[in-house]
């Protein structure tokens, strides 16, 4: 690849599961923003990581960030990130992210995986 030249993500269809610290994103926040915060946080991580600015957040995930109230957030979440195509024809992005959440007993040792699908 030339320098300065950039890589076209459209035909980079992917999912990968990430562990997202949330503690850390939210340390010294306000009690009654954290909730929000954790939501916008975890948008924030999945813009980076999937470089799509279009990311949507799943219903269980959002109620899992929310289960134990405003202020009491989960330390940590892991997420199944998915780089979708966009199958609407005015849609400004070409690729979305879906953001799920994954189920785990415990999170030592996981890393990021790549799911092939």
């Amino acid at each position: 690849m030339v320098k300065g030249e950039k890589k076209s993500r459209v035909n980079d269809i992917v999912t990968r599961e990430y562990t997202v610290n949330l503690h850390k994103r939210l340390l010294g926040k306000q009690f009654k923003k954290r909730a929000p915060r954790a939501v916008s946080e975890v948008v924030k991580f999945a813009q980076k990581a999937m470089g799509t600015a279009d990311v949507r957040i799943d219903q269980r995930l959002n109620k899992h960030l929310w289960s134990r109230g405003v202020k009491n957030v989960p330390v940590r979440v892991r997420v199944r990130l998915a780089r979708k195509r966009n199958d609407d024809e005015d849609a400004k992005e070409k690729l979305y992210t879906m953001c799920t959440l994954v189920d785990v007993d415990t999170f030592k040792g996981v890393g990021t995986q790549v799911i092939q699908e």
